[in-house]
């Protein structure tokens, strides 16, 4: 659903950058930051090096790439829900298909040392100037599908760009949650709690 309304070679692009960066995020958890390289990113992705160096600038960049990814899909996701369900239900939809999908794929990682890694590895300072500019294209992304859905400017109203931001927050937060408990719940459900809180205007506990 997320990339039908595309041209095949903007699909082609969009799993290359995919599988690129998803390479990147294995090698760094496997081995650790400083024991990756491009040319074994391109390997374990089976490109060259070359085609890595047109898609990214580093490892780094790469990493993140995965965020933008998820963003997209969601702004996919969000725009092919039906135009008359309510925002926050087509919001918490698009966001539970591509953080926790039916096939149980987003779920939380069990193993407290894959855990672990991947918070060290988004603590890397080499890291955190490319989540940011990744955070700041995923609002764009889905502020865009919010402004289209509400009749709103997304350059002149306020509105999209809070939705985006306060989504962004959510999904962050619920993650990271999980990342950080020492018997991490469910992704999905806890997403969903998230959601209801927001449509409820979260209300104190």
């Amino acid at each position: 659903m997320e990339t039908e309304g595309l041209g095949l070679r903007e699909r082609k692009k969009r799993e290359t950058r995919l599988a690129l960066s998803r390479a990147a995020i294995h090698l760094c958890l496997e081995r650790g930051w400083d024991d990756v390289s491009a040319e074994d990113i391109a390997e374990a992705a089976d490109v060259s090096v070359r085609t890595f160096r047109n898609y990214f600038s580093g490892k780094a960049e790469a990493i993140a790439a995965s965020h933008v990814e998820r963003a997209m899909r969601i702004a996919d996701e969000l725009r092919a829900r039906p135009a008359d369900e309510p925002l926050w239900d087509s919001l918490a939809g698009a966001v539970h298909a591509q953080f926790a999908p039916a096939d149980g794929t987003g779920g939380s990682p069990a193993d407290r040392r894959w855990r672990d890694a991947l918070m060290l590895l988004f603590a890397e300072p080499a890291l955190q100037g490319e989540i940011l500019k990744a955070n700041a294209a995923a609002q764009d992304a889905l502020a865009a599908v919010v402004a289209e859905r509400t009749g709103t400017d997304v350059t002149r109203d306020v509105y999209p760009k809070l939705v985006a931001a306060v989504v962004g927050a959510a999904s962050a937060t619920a993650v990271e949650h999980c990342l950080r408990a020492d018997d991490p719940p469910p992704l999905g459900p806890l997403l969903r709690e998230v959601f209801d809180g927001l449509r409820a205007g979260l209300p104190t506990p």
